[in-house]
């Protein structure tokens, strides 16, 4: 079965706090989305939904770093779930679909191979990390404790038989789809997790690519 990554990358850098998207960063040697393109080079297909207004850019920017690395360009929507949506299309069936943030560069082939070996018709395979910080829930001037054993925080790529995640999102956008395996929840999917890495952190703030640049 064809193997698909698709790659989402919108954001604008304003939480940088600088004019360049986040994913047009350096890190280290090159740009932030770059690594994180070559993390899924033995794909049969890589699809990368940016902004359009980007596209020209990007273009430049696999110049000038000699990417070679096929993949095809798909114009974004307005939010996350259009950008989705709109590079689904590219996708035939029969195929598994790995959906990535952009800005997640460090996850290892090892555990995108392992998501993608579980990942099975009618289910989706998700990696998540246990939370370890204690955890309080604040309602005006009051919180209270909320037991983290079974808390876990969500990470990509999430992994999906084609049809199944195409046809979750022929459903109409909700407040409650934070991610692409609540779209495929609500559409009666199953989901499964495994355990993600720490390292396989998403690029938001300054501190975090500091943080990678420690690890890269």
């Amino acid at each position: 079965m064809q193997k698909v990554a698709l790659i989402v990358a919108g954001g604008s850098g304003r939480r940088m706090g600088g004019d360049i998207p986040k994913q047009f960063l350096l890190l280290k040697d090159k740009p932030i989305l770059l690594h994180t393109l070559i993390k899924f080079s033995d794909f049969q297909k890589i699809i990368l939904v940016l902004p359009k207004t980007q596209f020209n850019y990007w273009d430049s920017l696999c110049k000038k770093y000699n990417c070679l690395l096929k993949h095809t360009l798909v114009a974004g929507g307005k939010n996350r779930f259009e950008s989705v949506k709109n590079g689904l299309k590219e996708i035939k069936h029969n195929s598994i679909v790995a959906i990535h943030d952009g800005v997640r560069p460090l996850i290892s082939k090892k555990l995108i191979e392992k998501l993608i070996s579980k990942t099975k018709e009618g289910t989706a395979i998700v990696p998540v990390i246990p939370i370890n910080d204690s955890i309080r829930k604040i309602d005006g001037y009051s919180s209270t404790i909320i037991q983290r054993e079974k808390l876990y925080k969500v990470q990509t790529p999430q992994c999906f038989y084609s049809n199944n995640i195409k046809e979750a999102y022929t459903q109409k956008i909700s407040e409650y789809f934070t991610d692409d395996a609540s779209i495929f929840e609500a559409n009666g999917g199953s989901i499964k997790t495994v355990v993600g890495e720490n390292r396989n952190i998403k690029i938001t703030t300054q501190d975090d690519l500091q943080f990678a640049e420690a690890l890269k």
